[in-house]
C-alpha cells in the first residue's frame, strides 16, 4: 500500500511539473509577441510607454518562475531592448540590470532558449560602452557569441548578431557567412512576426556589407 501512495505522489509531481512548465512556455510566449509588436512596429514616446509596461509583466513572470532561466532571459531582452530604444544615461542603467538577469539565467542554464542569454549578454557586451563608462568589452562580446554559435549554429538571432558584432569590427567576410547562416535559420514557430522583422534586418545588414565587400576588390 505505502508503496501505491509513493507511486502516485511521484506522478502528482510531474504532473504538477508539467503543468508548471506549460504556463511557463505560455507566458514566455506572450512576452515574446508583445515584444516584437512594441520592438517594432511602435516608435518614441508609444514605444518607451509600452516597454515601461512590459517590464512590469517581464518581472511578474520572473516573481513566478525564479528558478527558471527563460523567465530571466525574457525579462533582460526586454529591459535591453527599452536601454536601446531610450538610449542616454538611463539606458545603461537599464543595460545593467540586462546583465544581471543574462548572468543568472546563465548560472540556472547556459543552454536555455538555444543559448540566448550568451547571445543577448553578447550583443550587450557589444554594445555598452567600456571602462570607466560601461562594462562594455568587444573581447568578451566575441567570447560569448562563439559559445552561443556552439550551441545553436544555425539559429538565425545568433548569427544575425554576431554578423552585426563582426561588421563593427570591419571582418567583413566573416560577416556575410553569418548573414547567409542567417537568412537560412529554420523559422521559429510563435515567432513569426519576429522573424520577419529580424529577416528584414538580416537583408539591409547583407547589402551592407557586400557593398564593403565590393570596395576592397
Amino acid at each position: 500500500m505505502k508503496s501505491i501512495f509513493i507511486a502516485l505522489g511521484a506522478s502528482f509531481g510531474l504532473l504538477c511539473s508539467g503543468m508548471s512548465y506549460a504556463a511557463l512556455v505560455d507566458d514566455i510566449s506572450l512576452l515574446q509577441q508583445s515584444w516584437a509588436k512594441v520592438n517594432y512596429e511602435l516608435k518614441d514616446e508609444a514605444q518607451e510607454k509600452a516597454f515601461k509596461a512590459l517590464i512590469k509583466d517581464s518581472q511578474r513572470v520572473v516573481e513566478r518562475y525564479p528558478e527558471k532561466a527563460e523567465s530571466h532571459i525574457w525579462h533582460g531582452i526586454i529591459q535591453s531592448s527599452y536601454a536601446g530604444a531610450k538610449g542616454g544615461l538611463g539606458a545603461l542603467g537599464l543595460a545593467k540590470l540586462a546583465k544581471t538577469e543574462f548572468e543568472q539565467a546563465l548560472a540556472i542554464d547556459r543552454e536555455a532558449l538555444n543559448g540566448s542569454a550568451l547571445t543577448s549578454l553578447g550583443t550587450l557586451y557589444s554594445k555598452v560602452p567600456g571602462w570607466p563608462i560601461g562594462f562594455g568589452s568587444d573581447t568578451k562580446a566575441r567570447e560569448l557569441f562563439e559559445q552561443s554559435l556552439a550551441i545553436n549554429p544555425r539559429g538565425l538571432d545568433i548569427n544575425y548578431f554576431y554578423a552585426q558584432f563582426l561588421y563593427d569590427e570591419r571582418e567583413y567576410s566573416k560577416a556575410l557567412i553569418h548573414l547567409k547562416q542567417a537568412q537560412a535559420a529554420p523559422k521559429r514557430s510563435g515567432r513569426e512576426k519576429a522573424d520577419q522583422y529580424r529577416q528584414a534586418e538580416v537583408t539591409e545588414l547583407l547589402a551592407r556589407v557586400e557593398k564593403k565587400l565590393k570596395r576592397k576588390k
